[in-house]
């Protein structure tokens, strides 16, 4: 797909676009995968990349056949990921990634928040981090029937920032959520961040390397 012409609306993933989170995810994850016995390949667990934590859990309860409550498994692991978001000095932005928000707001561009977290997780970083102010509208993984990679999130940021979809364009980390924006039928940017090594970006329309290469483009 090629750039739009006229770019309006920025949609943007958070987990490893905006905030260096994952490594604390994917702490949260193993700790909850030991607690109940059971071993999750790598393999596996990046098949839960960019999904919500209901639906993972809900995969791995399939997977394993286990006589286990997803939604209890989701509630162990996110009090095990805040426990590491509080406690970790060194949780930071996404380098880059707060001078490019700014840049696009100054511009007047609509700024648009899809994640598959939770949107307790949302607001904690956009707490700490003061991004309230520059974001239109913020999608959870609760707002959603379909988690990443089905486009239902990215199909209903376009249709809440009113903007026509041929003028959006989505940041994206991950390949269950490059294929969601591709299969909503919007453009998008696969952000190769260097401390995520397990996705492809392989289908996202263009691929950067840092946040400031988007500056020439849009």
């Amino acid at each position: 797909m090629n750039l739009p012409d006229k770019i309006e609306c920025v949609i943007f993933d958070m987990d490893g676009v905006i905030i260096n989170s994952e490594e604390l995810h994917k702490k949260a994850y193993f700790e909850t995968f030991n607690s109940i016995g059971v071993d999750v390949s790598e393999q596996l667990y990046k098949t839960f990349t960019g999904s919500s934590t209901l639906n993972a859990f809900q995969k791995l309860v399939s997977h394993f056949n286990l006589d286990l409550d997803p939604s209890e498994l989701v509630l162990d692991k996110r009090k095990r990921y805040v426990d590491y978001f509080e406690n970790d000095p060194n949780l930071d932005l996404v380098d880059g990634v707060y001078e490019i928000i700014n840049y696009f707001f100054d511009k007047g561009i609509t700024l648009i928040l899809a994640s598959s977290s939770a949107m307790v997780n949302i607001n904690r970083v956009f707490d700490r981090f003061n991004l309230h102010q520059f974001f239109n509208v913020k999608i959870s993984g609760a707002d959603l029937k379909d988690s990443k990679p089905n486009p239902e999130i990215f199909i209903k940021a376009s249709l809440l920032s009113e903007i026509s979809k041929q003028n959006c364009v989505v940041i994206e980390d991950s390949d269950n959520g490059i294929k969601a924006a591709n299969d909503a039928g919007i453009f998008v940017f696969g952000y190769n961040n260097p401390l995520v090594t397990d996705q492809t970006l392989k289908n996202a329309d263009m691929v950067i390397n840092n946040f400031n290469e988007l500056k020439s483009l849009i």
